[in-house]
């Protein structure tokens, strides 16, 4: 059966900054027939349900990657660190699964595929990926964003 990786919050684990999770028929409808992996990186990462928001600040994920940004929470602490370790652990697991696509959450600083929060912490949105998002891409997984959340 071919695999999927989803993020966690998508499949109903309430692993949000906001310790909720996302779940919904549409996201059930888009891994149907798919057996699906469950990944959150940022708990993966080290980071705790729940947590304090945080954007990515000077770029998106490649840029991350790249160093040239930051990932950062809403009161400055810098958690690039944590969320560079969660993307290398998606990674591998979706290696371990054998996953050729991903379906993440859109908008997150981690998942968010196409379109990120601006680093702002106003709710504007700017093009670009989070930081697992990229370093899947990169690694030629195919990156979806979930639709309906």
């Amino acid at each position: 059966m071919e695999t999927v990786l989803v993020s966690a919050c998508l499949r109903g684990v309430p692993c949000r900054f906001d310790g909720r999770h996302k779940a919904s028929p549409e996201v059930e409808a888009a891994v149907a027939g798919r057996e699906p992996v469950p990944f959150c990186p940022e708990t993966a990462g080290g980071l705790t349900t729940p947590r304090r928001p945080a954007e990515l600040v000077g770029g998106d994920g490649h840029a991350v990657l790249d160093g040239m940004a930051s990932v950062v929470d809403d009161t400055g602490r810098d958690v690039t660190a944590e969320f560079v370790a969660g993307a290398r652990l998606a990674l591998a697991a979706a290696r371990h699964g054998g996953c050729r696509e991903a379906l993440l959450m859109p908008r997150s600083p981690s998942c968010g595929r196409g379109t990120v929060h601006d680093g702002s912490f106003t709710g504007r949105l700017t093009g670009g990926d989070g930081v697992t998002a990229a370093l899947l891409e990169r690694s030629g997984i195919t990156v979806r964003p979930a639709p309906g959340a």
